[in-house]
C-alpha cells in the first residue's frame, strides 16, 4: 500500500467515510487550506513528510502573508465544501489529526506554534495556550 493511500484510509477511518473518494475530496480540500497557511520551515518540513501526491496539493498553494484564525479555516473549508460548519469542522479535525501521525510529534508542535489559537483542537490536541 502506498503511503498516499495509506493517509486516505486514515482520513476515512478518522471522518468515518464511506468511500476513499469521499477522504480523498476532503483531504485535498484540507491540504489546500492548509498550504495557504504555512510558511518557512514548518511549511517545508510538512511537504517533506507528506505523500508525493499530498505534497503537490500542499505546496501548490500561496501561503498568505499571515494565516487565518481557526474559526476563518473552518469556514473557508465550509466554502470550498458546500458542507456546514460543523461538517467542515469535522473534516479539518479528520484531516489534520491524520497529518499529526504523518508528521512527528516535534513538526506538529511546531506547526500548531506557527498557527494561530484554535488549530489544536482540530489537530486532536488540547488548547494549551497560556493565560495573558
Amino acid at each position: 500500500m502506498t503511503r498516499h493511500r495509506r493517509l486516505i484510509q486514515q482520513v476515512r477511518s478518522n471522518g468515518r467515510y464511506r468511500t476513499d473518494e469521499e477522504a480523498d475530496r476532503v483531504l485535498t480540500a484540507v491540504l489546500t487550506q492548509l498550504g495557504a497557511q504555512l510558511t518557512g520551515e514548518e511549511r517545508c518540513d510538512l511537504a517533506a513528510a507528506l505523500p508525493e501526491r499530498a505534497r503537490a496539493v500542499f505546496a501548490a498553494q500561496i501561503p498568505l502573508p499571515e494565516p487565518v484564525s481557526a474559526p476563518a479555516f473552518v469556514e473557508a473549508l465550509a466554502r470550498t465544501l458546500g458542507t456546514t460548519l460543523t461538517a467542515a469542522r469535522w473534516d479539518a479535525s479528520s484531516v489534520l489529526t491524520a497529518l499529526a501521525t504523518v508528521a512527528d510529534q516535534d513538526l506538529t508542535d511546531r506547526l500548531l506554534t506557527r498557527l494561530p489559537r484554535g488549530y489544536a483542537l482540530l489537530f486532536g490536541r488540547a488548547d494549551l495556550a497560556a493565560a495573558a
